[in-house]
């Protein structure tokens, strides 16, 4: 490994639990270096202690920020700390992945008695600041900070319930949504500078984010039992994709859904 790849960087929204977790510490074992954005209580920031010290056991540096990712101040802070430990080394070393992988959205559905039990512009606003809008402007930041290297990758988390409903769904599967356009349109707006843009699509994964969804438990019995390959989809799954999509051969796979659920959703078991 070159030195300049000894010291290339990734940025992982959401890297203390679940795909994120488990995306930080396969890119540590694979080379990057993490900066890592997470919002914890005091409860579990051992959890994210934890993958800090994982990361540098695998060789690596690790900077973890515990900041709402959603927050234009403590973004502007965040990058800002990206530029003080990259912004002068050679475009190589700075930011070549960028994950978002932030589930922090309301899951209420759109109808109930009394009104108060259903969901409010405000949280539907929320949801979709956080779990899309976030993508275009931490993006932009990194880009117009000359901090996304030329050739970088970046992923974004999505799920079945972009085209499927699931009770209570209906904000984040908006964000969704949304978010998959994004990725499109970053895709193309960024194809001249040679960053590819993909969503992954992960199947049913038992995750923290999983266990806030209503009726979570029927949906995991009802995916182990139809699933193909006889199992849920774990988060080590997303994080050896991702970083097969990093090598030199995903150079030209850019503005896709990528399906990463051992052919769940074709099964047609939701």
């Amino acid at each position: 490994m070159t030195a300049a790849a000894r010291s290339r960087w990734a940025l992982v929204l959401g890297a203390s639990s679940g795909f994120g977790e488990a995306c930080s510490l396969e890119l540590a074992r694979s080379g990057w270096n993490v900066f890592g954005v997470h919002l914890d209580r005091k409860s579990t920031q051992p959890n994210a202690d934890r993958i800090v010290e994982e990361i540098r056991a695998a060789g690596r540096r690790a900077e973890f920020f515990n900041v709402n990712a959603a927050d234009d101040e403590k973004r502007a802070e965040v990058v800002a700390a990206i530029q003080k430990t990259c912004g002068s080394e050679p475009p190589e070393s700075r930011v070549t992945v960028l994950l978002h992988s932030l589930a922090f959205g309301t899951l209420k559905p759109f109808f109930a008695e009394p009104r108060e039990n259903a969901i409010a512009k405000a949280q539907i606003e929320m949801t979709l600041d956080v779990m899309a809008n976030s993508l275009v402007y931490w993006t932009q930041d990194l880009f117009f900070s000359k901090l996304l290297c030329p050739g970088a990758r970046i992923f974004a988390m999505t799920s079945a319930g972009d085209h499927i409903v699931w009770p209570a769904y209906g904000a984040v599967s908006a964000a969704k949504s949304a978010l998959e356009s994004y990725v499109r349109q970053l895709a193309v707006e960024l194809a001249p500078h040679r960053v590819a843009v993909n969503a992954l699509r992960a199947g049913v994964t038992d995750t923290p984010a999983l266990r806030k969804i209503p009726g979570n438990e029927g949906m995991i019995e009802r995916i182990s039992a139809m699933h193909p390959a006889g199992r849920l989809t774990v988060p080590a799954d997303v994080a050896k994709a991702l970083v097969a999509l990093c090598g030199e051969g995903g150079a030209w796979v850019s503005g896709n859904v990528i399906g990463v659920d051992g052919a769940e959703d074709i099964a047609g078991g939701r």
